[in-house]
């Protein structure tokens, strides 16, 4: 695999969830490997697994080590103020002297939304303002001030501090439907996708996004990130098992909306999980980046639950092999 790929390596969220020991030993192993980045998700509500507090677990990863990057696969900006967000991300991004990659999107949950007072159905409307907003912050302009009770005569607030990576740090923008893909394209930032779509409909989305930077005239994306479920083995045995779970999963599953996009086209698992020898894996790796020009490659681990550690350490050993 050629060396300038950049991969990073998704939590593994074992059954005692995301501990501070547990974030440790991941984010230390992944930075020993060599691998370029650790990833967190955001989930609220949903079992002993939710992440709904990221930047704080994402914290703990800065302060044990030194030069592995620190992701969030899906901020979820409609449900928080945009300038506490903006601080937060700031003071992580100066704490880990400039390593933050922030993936944001815009959830689809109703009972989140609901829990947090905000309405879903005008999400992608309240996400394109948060997000200028940050942004605007973290230029160092005069933070917004809305609202008929604003004083004419109050000095204007500004962010502090600013992130250490100026202007912010590298925006993805986590996106599913089609909407949301050109929405990403509109505003000119890269499109994250999501590890659940097949390459053919990957290759699709990202036409969609290349379609609406070029129109607002933002060029081609430096950035082409890709989630894909990943995993590495030497034994036959151990990978027909895995690819046996993931499929059984996927049909029992076949009810919720995220996974029902993969049944129904009838696809394989070959088709949007990376399983195999390692080098099965590299070739694999290396038709990713033939039909998507991928430049950032994240291994997620969410879907193999049923491994062990130390055979999720396997893998990952494998992969960094096959990458570094």
């Amino acid at each position: 695999v050629e060396s300038d790929l950049k991969v990073g390596v998704g939590a593994w969220l074992g059954s005692s969830g995301p501990t501070t020991d547990a974030i440790t030993e991941q984010a230390t192993k992944a930075e020993a490997l060599g691998f370029h980045s650790f990833w967190l998700p955001e989930s609220h509500f949903s079992s002993e697994n939710s992440v709904p507090a990221p930047l704080l677990l994402l914290a703990v990863a800065a302060a044990q080590t030194k030069t592995l990057f620190l992701g969030t696969s899906s901020f979820l900006l409609p449900i928080r103020n945009p300038i506490q967000m903006a601080e937060e991300i700031s003071v992580l991004d100066q704490l880990s002297s400039g390593r933050v990659i922030l993936g944001v999107g815009r959830g689809y949950q109703r009972q989140l939304f609901s829990a947090y007072g905000t309405q879903a159905n005008n999400k992608r409307q309240v996400f394109e303002e948060a997000l200028r907003k940050m942004i605007s912050a973290w230029a160092g302009e005069p933070i917004e001030v809305e609202g008929k009770e604003t004083d004419e005569n109050m000095n204007s607030s500004y962010l502090f501090p600013l992130p250490f990576q100026r202007p912010h740090p590298p925006i993805w923008v986590a996106a599913f439907g089609s909407k949301a893909v050109s929405q990403a394209g509109r505003l000119g930032f890269p499109y994250l996708a999501s590890p659940v779509e097949t390459l053919s409909m990957l290759e699709a989305k990202y036409a969609r996004h290349r379609e609406a930077q070029e129109k607002y005239n933002h060029g081609v994306a430096k950035s082409v990130p890709v989630m894909r479920t990943i995993f590495v083995s030497r034994k036959t045995d151990q990978l027909n098992s895995i690819r046996e779970k993931l499929d059984a999963e996927t049909r029992l599953r076949a009810d919720s909306p995220v996974i029902a996009i993969r049944t129904s086209a009838d696809a394989s698992i070959e088709d949007w999980a990376i399983i195999g020898e390692p080098a099965e894996v590299a070739d694999k790796i290396e038709l990713y980046r033939e039909r998507l020009g991928v430049t950032h490659l994240i291994a997620t681990r969410t879907r193999l639950s049923h491994l062990t550690s130390s055979e999720l350490e396997g893998s990952l050993e494998l992969l960094a092999e096959i990458v570094n």
